[in-house]
């Protein structure tokens, strides 16, 4: 290409007539590993997240057992025995009903409020 220029002869990477925007062809120009780098922190910042996802599925109050529940060894017991073992089965009972969780032998009026007291400092009921 002709330029007017004091040098005979200049060597570029990118001008006018292989720019990708005026050629309409994609080249990729990867000065010094940019697009590595780039791909690494990428990574690296999904790894972070997934870890930090695992963690809150881990704190997650729908992931305790009845025993963080602290109702009593009777109610404890007694859900058990009914194969309640989460606080999500706990929950799915409670949202069949009140009768529902009554109706299992050993939940009386006491662990019933027990356990609305504790779903609801969870946020997990109204």
């Amino acid at each position: 290409m002709t330029i007017g220029s004091t040098q005979p002869e200049l060597r570029v990477e990118i001008w006018s007539g292989t720019h990708p925007f005026y050629t309409g062809t994609q080249r990729l120009v990867d000065t010094e590993g940019q697009v590595d780098r780039f791909m690494k922190r990428l990574q690296k910042r999904e790894q972070l997240a997934t870890e930090s996802e695992k963690k809150e599925e881990r704190r997650s109050p729908m992931a305790f057992t009845v025993d963080a529940m602290s109702l009593g060894t009777r109610a404890t017991k007694a859900l058990e025995t009914a194969e309640v073992t989460t606080v999500s089965d706990v929950l799915a009972l409670y949202e069949k009903g009140e009768d529902a969780l009554l109706a299992l032998s050993g939940i009386g009026q006491k662990a019933l409020i027990d356990i609305k007291r504790f779903l609801r400092s969870e946020g997990l009921i109204e």
